[in-house]
């Protein structure tokens, strides 16, 4: 017994025990079992290339996934892997308590579902196309009105990062549907709730592809910068990638000041930032590079100090891209 004691104390603990009974013994389960022990059936319906990734991910968890397609072929390699493919789009919804669309666009989802609608009845709808928030909050009025529970998707990567826990899945909408399948969405990626408003996932979507766009941008255009003076883009990224953290305490900061509609300059006034940013505008006028991007930003500062707002923090100039 000693020497066994000593074997468990000496045992890594990275995770917690999860001991579950066997008949009268008891061990830990592993994580593979696990996954077993929760898997389920689920159903995906559409399989280009982010619906193969999201029916794949489940295949990975061990979740017994049906696949539909209009085109039959693209289920090949998901029933090489042990998937099942549905012959129709009522066989696919049948099989399963929880369905996942994932289509080109939300009247392709609508002209798909809406003749099995009925067959979807008491059952968790999971909408992962990519629409507007408006197309959302229609869908879901859809869905109420068939008796199915909706919960509207955002997925906040590319294919080849579905399954990966480092890379969010928004969800809004019902919220019994995360509740009771968390579990199951966790295998696509992090699931996030926002709230119960269907259109939120999209519109959060939206949002952040804006941001992203707007980084990438203005990162090409500093590495562009940079590289005219023969600094390599792995180099200026390594030294970027530190600044954008304290890019986002910046955007913490100001975040309050939005929602509370005061614009504090203690930071850094709109009127200093104005200065600095001819500097960028010089930089790059030495070296040839494009202009158009820094003197937006530009046009978007002068606007607020034209409006008396010189002495505010950045945070301010939200008021130019709210034109209504």
């Amino acid at each position: 017994m000693a020497g066994i004691l000593r074997t468990w104390s000496a045992l890594p603990l990275s995770r917690p025990f999860r001991p579950y009974e066997y008949g009268s013994c008891s061990r830990t389960a592993t994580d593979k079992e696990l996954s077993l022990m929760s898997a389920q059936n689920v159903t995906v319906i559409g399989l280009g290339q982010m619906g193969a990734a999201l029916a794949g991910a489940l295949l990975d968890a061990g979740h017994s996934t049906t696949v539909w397609n209009r085109s039959p072929e693209k289920a090949r390699p998901l029933v090489a892997r042990g998937a099942v493919r549905a012959q129709t789009v009522a066989e696919a919804v049948a099989t399963s308590d929880l369905v996942l669309v994932c289509l080109l666009d939300y009247p392709a989802v609508r002209e798909i579902l809406a003749p099995v609608g009925e067959s979807l009845h008491g059952k968790a709808l999971v909408n992962l196309t990519s629409g507007s928030p408006e197309q959302a909050r229609e869908e879901a009025k859809w869905a109420a009105g068939q008796g199915i529970a909706y919960l509207d998707g955002g997925i906040m990567t590319t294919p080849p990062g579905v399954g990966d826990s480092a890379h969010m899945f928004l969800y809004s909408g019902a919220p019994e549907v995360l509740a009771a399948h968390r579990d199951t969405l966790a295998a696509l990626g992090a699931p996030v709730a926002l709230g119960t408003d269907p259109g939120l996932a999209s519109l959060y979507d939206s949002g952040l592809l804006g941001l992203m766009w707007s980084v990438f941008g203005g990162w090409l255009h500093a590495t562009a910068l940079a590289g005219a003076d023969g600094v390599t883009a792995r180099d200026f990224t390594t030294i970027a990638c530190r600044w954008l953290k304290t890019v986002s305490w910046f955007m913490t900061g100001y975040a309050e000041q939005i929602d509370a509609g005061e614009y504090p300059g203690h930071d850094a006034t709109i009127d200093v930032q104005v200065a600095a940013i001819g500097h960028l505008l010089h930089a790059g006028a030495d070296r040839g590079i494009d202009p158009r991007l820094p003197e937006l930003n530009l046009e978007l500062m002068r606007q607020m100090v034209a409006a008396g707002h010189g002495s505010d923090s950045y945070a301010r100039v939200i008021d130019a891209f709210r034109t209504s």
